[in-house]
């Protein structure tokens, strides 16, 4: 068994190597320079009296991946430009709003290495500014003279909000099967993915042909990527990951890896299992992870989110852009090696 699991990682490790998150990205600083401008001038829009709340939020940003997906894949079909930025700007602020919500439904207390705007400020203040964020982020989009943008972001900000609520109803609920919790992961992360891709390669000229291929490359990516996050709450660290973790399971949340153990437990087991996660207490995390590790849970979870990486790459594939996609491709690899590198010590 050991020897099969170290040839799947080594074979992985393989498939890939060579994805680095600053080679990457590289290229794209002025454009994200000027996103992060953007995001921080929104702040000025916001009454005086709860501008530090906002900043707050906004300046609370990670590796800008939705930004990123929309500059590469305006590249890989022609040239960004300041329509971009702007979108971009969109984009990220819906998701930092969603960021301010999920703390307080998971009642975390750290989000990239920070006290949450929650922890800060409590929860009745943290609503309103994420709703005040998701409010605003439609308005940017409203100023557009074509109405196509303000609805797609619109419809992206509703299916991720959805995505929430069918995750909400889901909590302590052990009958939830992995084509439900595939839904709700495409909802609530790949939307935001697929709409970043799907623009950024209409604002460059894309065909519509080039940006429905586009926006599946990017839901694809999303997911996978989701199904790390959760993966990564697991077990990960909060040092190299920068926000608290366990918060998945203490709020009952059905992810892949709790639904892998259930499936591999008998009757017993599984009764045992739900009556710790039903009654979570911190020393129950020690002993879901012993239980993980006893039934391979992490490999599992790992090939799952390789097999959806390649249905993102085989999108890249069909686009058939040539070079400008390889950094599209270089975020797929990023993904995965990710993901191997999460089991390195398992």
């Amino acid at each position: 068994m050991l020897g099969t699991k170290d040839k799947n990682i080594t074979a992985a490790q393989s498939r890939f190597d060579g994805a680095h998150w600053q080679d990457i990205v590289e290229p794209l600083q002025p454009f994200l320079a000027a996103v992060v401008h953007s995001l921080e001038t929104q702040v000025e829009e916001f009454d005086p009296e709860i501008a530090a709340y906002t900043r707050y939020a906004l300046t609370n940003q990670g590796k800008h991946l939705r930004p990123v997906l929309m500059a590469l894949s305006g590249l890989a079909v022609g040239e960004t430009n300041e329509d971009h930025v702007k979108v971009a700007t969109i984009v990220e602020m819906i998701h930092l709003a969603t960021l301010v919500h999920d703390d307080i439904m998971d009642e975390a207390q750290i989000r990239r290495k920070r006290a949450t705007l929650a922890a800060n400020w409590g929860n009745q203040i943290s609503v309103l500014v994420g709703d005040c964020l998701f409010a605003h982020a439609l308005t940017l989009a409203s100023s557009f003279p074509t109405p196509v943008i303000c609805r797609k972001v619109a419809q992206a900000t509703n299916t991720v909000c959805s995505g929430e609520i069918l995750q909400s109803h889901r909590q302590l609920n052990f009958e939830v099967t992995r084509e439900e919790y595939f839904k709700v992961i495409s909802m609530k992360t790949g939307e935001l993915f697929g709409v970043a891709c799907e623009l950024g390669g209409m604002l460059a000229g894309g065909s519509e042909r080039e940006t429905k291929l586009l926006r599946d490359y990017g839901i694809a990516l999303g997911t996978a990527y989701q199904i790390y996050d959760d993966c990564m709450d697991i077990f990960g660290d909060e040092v190299s990951a920068g926000k608290s973790l366990g918060s998945d399971i203490a709020s009952g949340k059905m992810t892949l890896p709790i639904l892998i153990l259930l499936d591999a437990v008998d009757d017993t087991e599984k009764a045992r299992i739900q009556d710790w996660i039903r009654n979570w207490r911190p020393h129950h995390m020690e002993r879901v992870v012993n239980e993980m590790k006893r039934h391979d849970v992490l490999r599992q979870s790992q090939r799952v989110i390789w097999d959806i990486l390649e249905d993102a790459q085989s999108a890249l594939d069909e686009l058939d852009c040539g070079e400008r996609s390889e950094p599209l491709s270089g975020l797929v690899k990023f993904v995965g090696r990710q993901t191997v590198d999460l089991g390195c010590d398992s």
